[in-house]
C-alpha cells in the first residue's frame, strides 16, 4: 500500500506549504487545487463554482448521503451538490492508490482511513498567522486591516470545523484525530519540512 500523508490545517498557518514542502523532500506526490481542477473537469463545473463548494462548509439545507436530512432543495441543486462530493472522494482514493503522496484537507484522512494514512494537523497562534496573511498579501498587492484578517481568520477556521464535522462526525483540530499535531509558531516551515520528512526515510 501507499504511503499517504494528510495535512489538515488552520488557515495562515502555513500548512498548504508544510504539506508541499513535505513532499518534496520525500519525492511524494503533492494535491490540493489539482483536486478542485479533477472534479471540475469531471463534473464539466467552473473551478471556481466547485472550490465555493468543497471549501466552505456544506449547504444549510444539503442532504448529502451521510445521514443527515433537511429542508427541501430543488432536486436540480441536490443532484450537482451530491455529484461534487461523491467526485471528490473518488478524486482522493484515485490519487492516494496511483502513488505515495501528501494530500492538503478536503478531509482526505476521513475519505482515505482505510489506507491509514499518517494524519498530521498545522496551526499557530494568532499573530504567526496574521503575519504570514499579511507576507502573501503584499506579495500579491492587497491590503487589508489587522482587524479585517482576524475577522477573515476566524471566518475561515469556522467552516472548515463545520465541513469536516458533517463529513465526519468528529472535532477538527482535536488532537486525538490526528497522528502528529504541528505547531508552526514564529517557526520555518521549510526546516519543519525537513524534519518531519526524516520521520518518513
Amino acid at each position: 500500500m501507499n504511503r499517504i500523508i494528510t495535512v489538515g490545517r488552520q488557515f495562515g498557518s502555513g500548512g498548504r506549504e508544510l504539506g508541499r514542502r513535505l513532499a518534496e523532500e520525500l519525492g511524494f506526490e503533492y494535491y490540493d487545487r489539482e483536486i478542485i481542477a479533477e472534479i471540475a473537469k469531471r463534473t464539466e463545473l467552473s473551478q471556481e463554482y466547485v472550490r465555493n463548494v468543497i471549501e466552505h462548509q456544506p449547504h444549510h439545507l444539503f442532504p448529502i448521503t451521510v445521514g443527515h436530512s433537511f429542508a427541501y432543495l430543488d432536486h436540480h441543486t441536490v443532484q450537482k451538490l451530491q455529484k461534487i462530493y461523491a467526485e471528490q472522494a473518488a478524486v482522493i482514493r484515485e490519487m492516494a492508490e496511483k502513488s505515495d503522496c501528501v494530500i492538503v484537507g478536503r478531509c482526505a484522512d476521513h475519505i482515505l482511513r482505510d489506507f491509514k494514512p499518517f494524519r498530521i494537523f498545522v496551526y499557530a497562534d494568532m499573530e504567526s498567522r496574521v503575519n504570514r496573511c499579511m507576507e502573501h498579501m503584499a506579495e500579491n498587492n492587497e491590503h487589508f486591516s489587522k482587524k479585517q484578517l482576524i475577522r477573515h481568520i476566524r471566518a475561515v477556521d469556522r467552516d472548515r470545523a463545520k465541513y469536516f464535522a458533517f463529513y465526519t462526525d468528529k472535532t477538527w483540530g482535536a488532537k486525538e484525530n490526528y497522528d502528529l499535531s504541528v505547531n508552526t509558531t514564529d517557526v520555518s516551515i521549510p526546516e519543519i519540512a525537513k524534519t518531519l520528512a526524516g520521520m518518513f526515510r
